[in-house]
């Protein structure tokens, strides 16, 4: 049973969002404001959190930019209808996606299980050989789909799970070009829909990652009007 932090000031959110959650099957644990919500997930964190935008004592980028100090967890944005800013910043935070209000409950729960079927998949994804062959080496970079680790110089990097999916696919075939729709394929399953633009968004969070362990990294290239590949160095 996963369970999914609710974050967010408007109780009448907080009561139905979490019944409908609890009836899939998930545990809730439900906070009206950021600040609450950080007290509890330094003691324990949740699998996946959902976080209002807009909210008192502290607001969901801040709690946002807190969580990214220290953990990966996923994160889905609760955002203001057709307030674009908000996604784009809270994406370039480091949000895995995000969903307008007012929204749909069953809209919601699908984000849920995608993100939580992404994430078992990376460490799903070598299948059944030794554990030690499952670490992918190109060039300075390494990946370890079964710890969700990455290092590059030797240096941890801590991703998202939506960045790391991006940075396995591109790196698996070094020099090849993948376009914005197939690196949507990777990210988010079919029934989500996501525009360029967050695909940009993710891309320049991973760059702006890498380049605080290395200023010099330049391994993800843009092709513009096609798409990002990956040059080994």
């Amino acid at each position: 049973m996963s369970r999914i932090a609710l974050v967010d000031d408007d109780r009448n959110i907080l009561t139905s969002v979490s019944m409908t959650l609890e009836a899939e099957g998930f545990e809730v644990e439900t906070y009206n404001d950021g600040q609450s919500a950080l007290d509890a997930f330094t003691r324990r964190m949740p699998e996946l959190a959902v976080l209002d935008i807009k909210m008192p004592r502290m607001d969901g980028m801040d709690l946002l930019q807190r969580l990214r100090q220290k953990s990966a967890v996923p994160v889905i944005f609760l955002t203001s209808k057709d307030d674009e800013i908000d996604e784009l910043m809270g994406l370039r935070m480091g949000a895995d996606d995000y969903v307008r209000k007012p929204f749909s409950q069953r809209l919601l729960v699908e984000r849920i299980r995608s993100i939580l079927r992404r994430q078992e998949a990376i460490a799903s994804d070598a299948g059944p050989s030794p554990e030690e062959s499952q670490v992918m080496q190109r060039g300075e970079l390494s990946m370890d789909p079964l710890r969700h680790a990455v290092k590059w110089k030797d240096k941890d990097v801590s991703l998202t799970v939506t960045e790391f999916l991006l940075l396995q696919a591109l790196a698996q075939r070094p020099g090849f070009v993948k376009s914005r729709d197939q690196l949507m394929d990777v990210a988010y399953d079919e029934q989500v829909y996501v525009d360029d633009r967050t695909i940009d968004s993710h891309i320049k969070r991973l760059r702006k990652k890498m380049r605080e362990v290395d200023n010099d990294f330049s391994a993800i290239e843009t092709l513009y009007g096609i798409g990002y590949r990956y040059n080994e160095e």
